[in-house]
């Protein structure tokens, strides 16, 4: 497994508490590394009976439930609307939390363009243009994100087969092309409001993203 890239290690461990403005709380083990690909400080949240989820992943037993959560400044720590990221990392740690596995958070703002990028992107789409068509007027590609690190890091960790909590195959294409093993991918929720309906719609549109909205065909 993972033959095409470099092995890295963990450099640091340590045991954090969780809590979301809602009141959910729960306790990670958070996971820093040595060597990866790209060299961005991507963590890995152990999260509920991971261990026991490892263990498992080569039994009859249920694999580790795991989230690759690109990082999103507005949406996961100032709670923006204009996006379902933050949403989705307080419905992926529960989730996991409960199955027992891991959330990877990667630092991938605005789908690898960066953070003033991104920003940038949304001057656009104020302007007409959606998510996807922004990125490419600044001369991105529409998703420029990699998971290589990603595959580094669940290899570290002894991960080798995995539910993956997503509604994007690119996701899942990457990581199995990398050597994991993945047995299924367990939709996420759509949270939808006024502000990031154009921005949902805009992924549903992509065949590929298409339960992000089932209401849109």
């Amino acid at each position: 497994m993972y033959e095409a890239l470099p092995v890295a290690t963990v450099r640091t461990q340590v045991t954090v508490p969780l809590e979301f403005p809602d009141g959910f709380a729960t306790t990670a083990r958070v996971f820093t590394f040595d060597g990866l690909v790209d060299g961005r400080e991507h963590l890995a949240f152990g999260l509920g009976d991971w261990a026991g989820a490892l263990d498992r992943q080569h039994t009859e037993g249920p694999v580790p439930l795991v989230r690759p959560h690109s990082e999103c400044l507005t949406g996961d720590v100032f709670g923006s609307q204009r996006c379902d990221c933050g949403p989705q990392l307080r419905e992926g740690v529960e989730r996991i939390a409960a199955a027992g596995g891991f959330l990877l958070y990667l630092r991938q703002e605005g789908r690898g363009i960066g953070l003033y990028a991104k920003l940038d992107a949304y001057a656009l789409q104020d302007a007409g243009l959606d998510t996807y068509e922004a990125n490419v007027a600044l001369g991105h590609g529409e998703d420029e994100r990699d998971y290589s690190a990603a595959a580094q890091m669940l290899a570290t960790l002894g991960v080798e087969r995995v539910a993956l909590l997503t509604n994007n195959p690119d996701k899942a294409e990457q990581l199995g092309e990398l050597g994991l093993v993945v047995t299924e991918c367990v939709p996420t929720g759509v949270f939808l409001s006024p502000a990031n309906a154009d921005y949902l719609a805009a992924k549903a549109s992509r065949a590929a993203r298409a339960s992000d909205l089932p209401f849109v065909r």
